[in-house]
């Protein structure tokens, strides 16, 4: 991988979820079990329905809210809460990814699926929550989730960064495309790379390590 792939780059964009952690510590399963039930009390379904509605909506919309809230009209804030409301016992603070982040030149972003509270959380726990300059959250692009353009043409109109000198870092490669077509340089961030599409323009499965060999 070229270090001068990136040297344009002045905006460096982290996902969280599976991104700024390894995927090891399942995390996201606390998530979805909260999810899963939310779901089942809020439209009166039982569990096994409920769980495949948060599939189901995660496939079709980008994330399970997104679904909720085109099928159902459900309120966003109320969601977001109460699925976050999770144990963060299972993170623990990464000194050597926070020192590849803190060496990028440029300013250094979050922008996430989930909300911005929960998210702070998480960087907080891992450490790096003294890194990023801004932390947007899916109530920051109008509850439009990734993968939609929308959702990341909304975020760029509200930071002002330029895509053309830009890279975004996630561990869903559905998640890259938007982002790609927008001219943004692309990093998937997983443990495999099965056949990655045409918008991704690179693999980790080491975020430190890919960082450091940047700088």
């Amino acid at each position: 991988m070229p270090k001068d792939a990136f040297s344009h780059v002045d905006t460096w964009v982290f996902d969280l979820d599976n991104t700024l952690y390894p995927p090891e510590v399942r995390l996201f399963d606390q998530i979805e079990v909260r999810m899963t039930a939310w779901v089942a009390e809020a439209l009166g379904v039982d569990a096994a329905r409920a769980d495949e509605l948060r599939k189901e909506y995660w496939h079709r919309y980008g994330t399970t809210l997104a679904g909720l809230m085109r099928e159902h009209g459900v309120d966003p804030a109320p969601y977001l809460t109460d699925v976050h409301d999770i144990s963060f016992d299972a993170l623990e603070p990464d000194p050597d990814l926070a020192t590849a982040i803190a060496a990028l030149p440029g300013r250094v972003l979050v922008y996430t699926n989930g909300s911005e509270p929960y998210a702070r959380r998480v960087l907080e726990a891992r450490g790096l929550h003294h890194l990023f300059e801004t932390v947007y959250g899916v109530e920051h692009a109008e509850f439009r989730p990734k993968p939609e353009r929308a959702a990341f043409e909304a975020i760029i109109a509200r930071d002002g960064f330029a895509p053309g000198r830009a890279a975004m870092f996630e561990d869903d490669a559905r998640n890259l495309e938007a982002p790609r077509a927008l001219g943004m340089r692309t990093v998937h961030v997983a443990p495999e790379a099965p056949a990655l599409p045409p918008h991704v323009d690179h693999h980790t499965d080491d975020l430190a390590g890919f960082l450091r060999r940047l700088t």
